[in-house]
């Protein structure tokens, strides 16, 4: 009998037995045992050489898998514990950026005194006037919906596609390729861009994973992209003047960074109060820029109880992610978050994650540090030290800044030999 929490690790891929049989492997690969709850790697690692390899199927978790579904299957199931309702709307001011982009100073230190408040609290707010065109927010859901009805035979093209300009792209179904249990109800399609991206190879990647027909969908995707990191930047520079330092000093730093973009797509759920679209966590990036539709879904957690944040047309939701928060020494809270499904309409959002160079080494400004008069929160990281973390070895959740700052000082083998 395989327990269903075994993970084998090959060639720093994790692969979770998830309705797996076990076939016999290439003889000169070399595989790694781990035992795993719901979030992070419970043993040591284990070598074993020219024995077995999973033969997972994850491939079968996707929109017409969930939505065939007449009960939630056991692996989607999540604990009682998070499965407590929101009742309760989040009611904050929204953050109105017209005047900042006209330069209206006395505006921009309202928007920096609320913007405050909020990253003080649950680390969440919303802005409207953001400069993001409405047609290509609606582009970008045409393109999703689009990708999201292919068979599930085309949707796979694009898992782990490559180009040249390292810029990637990759299709999960319910994150059974990590995960065996507590699995979100949802489809994705990630894909991460490096530092200044050309527009050609954001093109080339779609179409050389997907097909020629998916030009434009690269082209529209590119183009969000540059809008979105356009009002990251703007919304670092107000992040500065909220906290009282340089207002460039983030907005310097950031300027270079890269970007994760996905999209998600939550199947209508037989039973939505069993399972989650995405369990609660905390993002490991910076700042995450989300639009949802208008099915809606969003619950963040803010004194003390789970909030729901209502969807605007006219806004994006902001979050402060755990890479920021060390950024602030700990000043400003990561947003604990989640979503919900519902059981009659599938649900759509688009989410693009701030990101830092990845050799940036990720340190709170000096005078912020000396005028708290407290010690450093947090030690010196690298961002691709803290994304190998998240990707690798542990699953995010309320505490992954906590556990990864506890791994990095570790001595433990997966930190030494990775």
């Amino acid at each position: 009998m395989i327990p269903n929490n075994l993970i084998i690790a090959c060639n720093g891929s994790l692969l979770p037995i998830f309705n797996a049989t076990l076939s016999p492997s290439c003889p000169t690969s070399t595989y790694t045992v781990f035992l795993m709850d719901s979030t992070h790697l419970l043993s040591s690692p284990l070598e074993i050489q020219d024995q077995t390899l999973v033969d997972h199927h994850s491939s079968s978790i996707g929109s017409s898998f969930l939505q065939n579904q007449t009960n939630v299957p056991k692996e989607f199931l999540w604990p009682k514990v998070d499965l407590v309702n929101a009742h309760q709307e989040l009611l904050e001011p929204l953050v109105d950026l017209e005047r900042f982009f006209r330069g209206d100073e006395l505006a921009i230190q309202q928007a920096a005194k609320v913007i405050r408040a909020a990253c003080l609290t649950h680390g969440c707010f919303q802005v409207i006037n953001h400069g993001v065109d409405s047609h290509l927010i609606n582009a970008a859901y045409y393109h999703l919906n689009r990708f999201f009805h292919l068979p599930l035979s085309h949707k796979l093209r694009a898992r782990r596609a490559t180009t040249a300009g390292l810029n990637t792209l990759s299709y999960s179904g319910a994150h059974s390729d990590r995960f065996s249990s507590n699995l979100p109800w949802k489809e994705t399609l990630t894909f991460r861009l490096h530092e200044n991206p050309k527009e050609s190879s954001v093109v080339d990647l779609f179409k050389s994973s997907l097909g020629d027909d998916f030009e434009e969908m690269g082209i529209t995707y590119q183009k969000y992209c540059e809008g979105m990191k356009s009002l990251a930047l703007a919304v670092m520079e107000i992040l500065a003047i909220s906290l009282g330092v340089d207002r460039l000093h983030y907005k310097n730093y950031f300027q270079d960074g890269g970007s994760i973009m996905r999209c998600n797509y939550y199947p209508p759920c037989p039973e939505p109060g069993l399972t989650f679209g995405t369990g609660p966590h905390c993002d490991a990036t910076s700042l995450t820029i989300l639009h949802q539709d208008e099915v809606g879904g969003l619950e963040i957690f803010a004194n003390n109880k789970w909030q729901i944040v209502r969807p605007r047309q006219d806004a994006l939701v902001i979050n402060i992610g755990e890479t920021f928060t060390a950024l602030t020494n700990g000043r400003y809270k990561s947003c604990l978050h989640r979503a919900v499904v519902n059981s009659e309409r599938a649900r759509k959002s688009l989410v693009y994650f701030v990101c830092p160079r990845e050799d940036k080494v990720v340190r709170p400004p000096e005078d912020l540090v000396q005028v708290d008069q407290l010690p450093r929160a947090y030690p010196d990281f690298t961002w691709s030290d803290f994304l190998h973390f998240t990707q690798n070895y542990y699953r995010a959740d309320a505490h992954t800044l906590h556990s990864f700052i506890k791994w990095l000082s570790s001595s433990s083998p997966i930190h030494h030999n990775r």
